[in-house]
């Protein structure tokens, strides 16, 4: 049997969860269809660990930026050292990056400033920007839409869940929601009804790896093998067969990340 072939848009291989087994998760990966991940930098220092991943693995490309829950914890990126990093040719996406006020909220200006320096950075390399947003919608739409206004760039709205107006203002802007385990989750109706209601041409599909892992594997470590699992609750919501959703992510993916392209 023939597997449809996936994308996982956002892993990240470099975390310990993985120390004792990297190899063996990402042949699992490809025995599963998974032929390519982008493992997600989130602190500018463990670049170098991430890119080292990247370049043993031929499948495993890399994105590097400061998450927004560590704004506040690590010197302030600047536009200069993200297009640097940037010439890497593994190297696909800026961030992830975004605002984050479930968890972080009284860091919220430096947020909003480190968020900023990577639109720019994203703006001048054409890298997609990967964004995380958790609580903090307004602001969220604000920013993308004022910095979109200056000039364009590419952005995918990673693991989505927030609200259907943030994801249509997101669309709004060309930009893309990454469908995750949330989606599969059987509490998350409100989620799948806005991936129901976008475009397919605007879906990606990752694991967020090592968390969120979708049924039947839920409570337990993920993986970006178990992006299949995912791909077949978007299949089904979208009322289509699997090999055509298959099909129109990877398609997605390699027009968000040209570098990473098959």
């Amino acid at each position: 049997m023939t597997l449809p072939i996936l994308v996982d848009s956002h892993c990240h291989l470099d975390f310990p969860d993985f120390d004792d087994e990297r190899p063996a998760v990402i042949q699992r990966a490809l025995d599963a269809g998974v032929t390519r991940m982008v493992s997600i930098c989130t602190r500018l220092r463990n670049e170098p660990a991430v890119r080292a991943i990247a370049e043993a693995h031929d499948p495993v490309f890399y994105a590097c930026g400061t998450h927004p829950m560590s704004a506040a914890e690590e010197p302030l990126a600047t536009v200069d050292e993200l297009v640097k990093i940037a010439q890497h040719p593994k190297m696909v996406g800026i961030g992830e990056t975004g605002l984050d006020y479930h968890y972080t909220l009284e860091s919220a200006d430096i947020q909003k400033e480190s968020l900023r320096i990577h639109i720019i950075a994203a703006r001048e390399t054409g890298l997609p920007l990967i964004i995380h947003a958790r609580g903090a919608d307004d602001d969220m739409a604000r920013i993308l839409a004022d910095e979109h206004a200056k000039g364009a760039y590419d952005c995918v709205m990673h693991c989505f869940s927030s609200s259907p107006e943030l994801g249509r203002a997101a669309l709004d802007l060309g930009f893309y929601l990454s469908m995750s385990g949330i989606a599969t989750f059987p509490k998350s109706q409100e989620v799948r009804d806005i991936f129901a209601a976008a475009p397919l041409d605007r879906i990606l599909v990752e694991t967020d790896s090592p968390y969120l892992a979708p049924p039947p594997h839920r409570g337990r470590r993920n993986e970006p093998a178990y992006t299949a699992h995912t791909a077949a609750k978007g299949a089904e919501v979208f009322g289509i067969s699997l090999d055509d959703f298959a099909k129109a992510t990877t398609a997605n993916f390699d027009r968000l990340f040209t570098k990473a392209r098959a």
